[in-house]
């Protein structure tokens, strides 16, 4: 119960993740890292997204550093939401 309401107070998980994607294209303020430790530190649904969505870019940035291709952000970013919609069912 007071997870719920912590959860609500601090930072919903639309917003959390969209500071994650965010955080992994450019860099977030320092308030935005912190509320986002904090929605992490309460809520295990973000936290695997997290984990999920560093693993991709890791292989991502691998993959695309070895071909030396040219690949815009907004490629990269609808094939992330295409990834977050499948994995959502």
């Amino acid at each position: 119960m007071i997870r719920r309401i912590l959860h609500k107070l601090f930072l919903p998980c639309s917003e959390a993740t969209l500071l994650m994607e965010k955080r992994n294209a450019q860099s977030i303020s320092s308030r935005e890292n912190r509320m986002l430790s904090m929605h992490l530190m309460i809520c295990k649904w973000c936290r695997m997204y997290n984990e999920k969505l560093a693993i991709l870019d890791k292989v991502f940035k691998k993959k695309f550093s070895e071909q030396k291709t040219e690949i815009n952000e907004s490629e990269i970013q609808d094939f992330k939401n295409k990834m977050i919609d499948k994995l959502n069912f």
